[in-house]
């Protein structure tokens, strides 16, 4: 698998979401991506108790731990790489978590409007 390009949205280097628990499509802690991530695992949030509760209602539940995948599951103020997609529903469904756009990949931006993800920015200066 090739990797895309590791930019963030503002087209400078990607910036490491989270290491603990590690994330990315290719657990490497980073939001990188490529043709074969067909989620698109780009968005780069900050996870809250409201989101996760969400995320387990819409059948991903991201903070259950799974130690058989050495998963500790995610709790509220981790840093995830989410899928573009998933992140524009739940901000559809006024569920969005914040987001760092230095950590978020910028294919997020083929999902996304960058409008958006500035409203829910973690990051912004």
């Amino acid at each position: 698998m090739e990797k895309s390009e590791s930019l963030n949205v503002y087209d400078e280097p990607l910036i490491a979401c989270g290491t603990d628990p590690i994330t990315g499509f290719f657990r490497d802690g980073l939001c990188n991506t490529c043709k074969e991530d067909l989620g698109s695992h780009t968005v780069c949030i900050q996870a809250t108790q409201r989101f996760l509760e969400y995320s387990r209602f819409r059948g991903n539940d991201l903070s259950t731990p799974l130690p058989e995948h050495g998963f500790a599951g995610l709790k509220p103020g981790d840093s995830w790489c989410l899928c573009a997609a998933r992140w524009l529903e739940a901000y559809e469904s006024n569920m969005a978590p914040n987001v760092y756009l230095t950590k978020t990949h910028k294919n997020a931006l083929e999902i996304v409007p960058m409008e958006l993800l500035k409203q829910y920015a973690a990051d912004l200066n």
